[in-house]
């Protein structure tokens, strides 16, 4: 059974930095795409970022390029996300994906594994 679990969300205020981790169990990293998403009250989910491991390319939202930086580490089974002069938009639960293929994309349904989230709230 494949488990994703988030960590590292919390409270900052504008330009500061967060980690966010996702730990996977039943599941490979090294096999298809990992992205993460984020939702925020009101608003539609949106991926942020994605890597495919097996490659090593990320891909990123074009309102988090260059502040956003997706890794792995796939000896730990575990994704990060090092997310830096966070704004008050950033504010939203972020998930954790497992992809169905190791095609990388934005699109909730290409994603077949979620994590529960990790609520990051920014703050003016």
């Amino acid at each position: 059974q494949v488990h994703l679990v988030e960590s590292g969300g919390g409270s900052v205020q504008a330009g500061g930095s967060l980690r966010l981790s996702c730990a996977a169990s039943g599941y490979t990293l090294s096999t298809n795409c990992m992205g993460w998403f984020r939702q925020a009250p009101g608003k539609e989910r949106e991926g942020v970022a994605a890597i495919y491991p097996g490659y090593g390319s990320t891909y990123y939202a074009d309102s988090v390029k260059g502040r956003f930086t997706i890794s792995q580490d796939n000896a730990k089974n575990t994704v990060f996300l090092q997310m830096n002069s966070l704004k008050p938009d950033d504010t939203a639960m972020y998930y954790c994906a497992a992809g169905r293929s190791w095609r990388c994309t934005f699109t909730s349904y290409d994603y077949n594994y979620w994590g529960q989230g990790t609520q990051v709230t920014v703050s003016s």
